[in-house]
């Protein structure tokens, strides 16, 4: 805002300036400067100041061209001329009349236009032998007067159209984005609501039958493969019902506590995997440091897409492999492929989410049997995520 009002400023003492020049300049070569003697001097000072009011504020505009007004009547009997004269500011007054219509209120702005039409009409009658002939003089003050005045007044209508449109096209915008904010967030609760009502119910039920199964086991019975099974299934349920809790969050919009979970998460994850029944390792190299939310999010899910595929078509222990490198973050999960290929039994609708995760950060992947082992290998530059 400071920057506008300094440009138009810059630009109002532009205008005085060029007003001046030409104002002088045209009184010197032909009004009665050398023959009018000091009655000259003063009409040309007078000149010099009203022209030098032209920079001034917009809420003077009312006593500019009033100034203007009074100069332009009183130069005829000053330099008593009687055969065509040129008054100190030809140049000036016509942009007195436009500030005066542009920047004044109705009211005031009437009222400078009426002083600056006695002002032209009386410097017209009075000089330049013009006052017998009504029609010059009326002509005269309706391009002296009335035509800069009328430019003004238009020129601020069509500025106050343009903002009036730019108003109305911002609050169309906002209603736009507000609708469509508005049918997300529903869609997002139908989501949510369908995800709760489809999936949370039959999750829970399996965590409560798989802890009933497992206290209804004869007490004098070892803890064997059974009980540990029954174990694995109330963790996983445990499992998928924090994280579905944290979707439905996540649907809801609820801020912090939508969080996702990333690789601070892992341990958790991998403990899961380990009371399934799975031996799963971890092995961090380089300097392990902070990396955005959605790339922790993104390894965190592809490191539970791959122990899910071990867990159901692997055998033998898991390998977790997360490389901190300088530009890039790598992970790789290895194990032993003691049955048919996954792609051929129903995972490979996780290896495409795998791959469009990795995808989306730009990374690379790479996944299948190495010798007696599947692996999954994903790596991201850092640049771009």
């Amino acid at each position: 805002m400071r920057d506008i009002s300094s440009s138009l400023a810059r630009q109002a003492l532009l205008v005085a300036l060029v007003c001046l020049i030409c104002d002088v300049a045209l009184f010197s070569l032909r009004g009665p400067l050398p023959e009018a003697g000091w009655r000259g001097w003063v009409v040309l000072a007078g000149a010099v100041i009203v022209d030098a009011a032209l920079a001034g504020a917009a809420r003077y505009s009312g006593w500019v061209a009033g100034a203007h007004a009074v100069l332009f009547a009183a130069a005829p009997l000053l330099l008593c001329t009687c055969t065509g004269f040129v008054v100190g500011n030809n140049a000036g007054i016509l942009v007195a009349g436009y500030r005066a219509g542009a920047w004044l209120r109705t009211g005031p702005a009437v009222v400078a236009l009426v002083a600056m039409l006695a002002g032209v009409g009386a410097g017209e009658l009075w000089g330049g032998g013009r006052g017998s002939n009504p029609a010059l003089i009326a002509i005269s003050m309706a391009v002296s007067a009335v035509l800069p005045w009328l430019v003004g007044r238009y020129t601020t209508a069509r500025g106050a159209y343009i903002a009036y449109l730019g108003r109305e096209a911002d609050e169309r915008r906002r209603h736009e984005a507000e609708a469509v904010r508005r049918a997300v967030q529903e869609e997002r609760e139908t989501i949510a609501r369908d995800l709760h009502d489809v999936i949370s119910h039959h999750v829970s039920a399996i965590g409560v039958h798989a802890g009933a199964a497992r206290l209804g086991l004869p007490q004098g019975e070892p803890e064997g493969a059974l009980h540990k099974s029954l174990g694995a299934v109330e963790s996983a349920s445990r499992s998928a019902m924090a994280d579905l809790r944290r979707l439905l969050d996540l649907l809801h919009a609820r801020g912090d506590e939508a969080a996702q979970p990333g690789l601070d998460n892992l341990d958790e994850l991998l403990d899961t995997v380990r009371a399934a029944g799975l031996p799963v390792r971890l092995t961090v190299h380089g300097d392990v440091r902070e990396i955005p939310g959605s790339l922790d999010v993104a390894l965190y899910r592809i490191a539970q897409e791959a122990l899910t595929n071990a867990l159901r078509h692997g055998t033998g222990p898991v390998e977790i492999e997360l490389d901190h490198r300088r530009t890039e973050i790598v992970l790789t999960v290895t194990n032993e492929a003691g049955r048919p290929d996954p792609q051929r039994d129903g995972a490979h609708r996780g290896l495409a989410g795998i791959r469009q995760r990795v995808t989306l950060f730009g990374g690379e992947v790479t996944y299948g049997r190495r010798d007696d082992t599947w692996q999954v290998k994903a790596s991201f530059p850092l640049e771009v995520a």
